[in-house]
């Protein structure tokens, strides 16, 4: 039997099979922690790029990890299209600074996507550290655009089954390069945020699959870095949506999105004069439900200024799915706007 020769660059270097890309702006012992997870992987064909964007350079790089040092924070979309650019390997992965893999991670991804050449993507199983239960397997949309992670907060027996999914969350997810080559990469406006989302509903309208793989799990800190219910969140997860229906949204349902927000607003309110929710959980941290009419507000303005755009980028998107069929896939992993206030 004659052994295939190892696929090499162009300057001689041999070519790993997967790029995983760590992002990170804290730099702290938790990124300490999810690169150790990786090198404990029993896959072994794979190279590690950590992206600093803490603007100080506290990532050295060594023998197992490669490098990119930014001078601030350019988010999270850039800093995985900088890996991207950097690298050859047929598959990018995505894993969170504050997320731990179990050994078998890498593996579980990559006998899954090897399995169909229409699998552009894959899921992990993505479980909250130190609880158990399932942060994410997945995600789902409501029909304003918000996006929530499939199976928050429930028991992992739930989601044993390798099945299709909407799209990963980027947190833990393993993306197909020629697929990324032919719909585009991360939207770097997006900055943080909603944009693997975006990424995802544009792999679909081309017609790449998404499967979930229960086997790849993941230990992830929820919000980590910008705090579960937090200013900076409450303004970019509000504007993004916005843009991700704008993009993506086909007409219909793109008219209708509104009234669905407006559900949804009704909803955030109800819940927080009971203390529930994610509205509840923005006031606890000493926000008034004033501040947050604010940034819904800015993130409608900003939607204006940004409208030509973002109907260019509407108009580029590659399309194999009508849409009935794109509706469809949508109603399937649907999210109401009543459980996205309740979360």
């Amino acid at each position: 039997m004659v052994r295939e020769p190892e696929p090499r660059s162009g300057d001689g270097a041999v070519i790993p099979k997967i790029t995983v890309v760590v992002p990170t702006l804290a730099a702290d012992e938790s990124l300490a922690e999810c690169l150790a997870s990786l090198q404990n992987q029993s896959f072994r064909d794979f190279e590690i790029i950590v992206v600093d964007n803490s603007g100080k350079q506290l990532v050295q790089a060594s023998n197992l990890v490669k490098v990119i040092s930014n001078q601030s924070n350019v988010g999270f979309g850039t800093a995985i299209n900088q890996a991207f650019h950097a690298s050859n390997a047929p598959y990018l992965a995505t894993l969170n600074d504050d997320a731990a893999a179990h050994p078998q991670w890498l593996q579980a991804l990559v006998s899954a996507i090897d399995a169909g050449p229409d699998i552009g993507m894959c899921a992990s199983q993505v479980r909250l550290a130190g609880d158990g239960r399932i942060d994410s397997a997945g995600m789902l949309l409501c029909a304003d655009g918000s996006s929530k992670q499939r199976g928050h907060l429930d028991p992992p027996e739930k989601y044993l089954k390798k099945e299709e999914a909407l799209c990963p969350s980027g947190s833990a997810a393993l993306y197909r390069r020629a697929m990324l080559e032919e719909i585009g990469l991360f939207d770097e406006s997006f900055f943080l945020y909603c944009e693997d989302t975006d990424l995802g509903l544009r792999a679909r309208w081309a017609g790449w699959e998404c499967l979930y793989v229960p086997d790849a799990v993941v230990d992830h800190v929820y919000s980590h870095s910008a705090g579960r219910a937090s200013r900076l969140k409450a303004y970019y997860v509000e504007r993004n949506r916005l843009f991700l229906i704008v993009k993506n949204f086909p007409l219909r349902s793109l008219a209708f999105a509104p009234f669905h927000s407006l559900v949804r607003y009704f909803w955030h309110a109800w819940y927080a004069s009971s203390g529930r929710g994610t509205a509840a959980t923005f006031r606890s941290q000493g926000n008034s439900m004033k501040d947050l009419a604010l940034y819904v507000l800015r993130a409608h303005f900003e939607l204006l200024r940004r409208w030509p755009v973002l109907w260019k980028q509407r108009r580029q998107i590659k399309r194999r799915l009508n849409v009935r069929q794109f509706s469809g896939l949508a109603r399937r992993f649907s999210i109401s706007a009543r459980q996205v206030a309740a979360l």
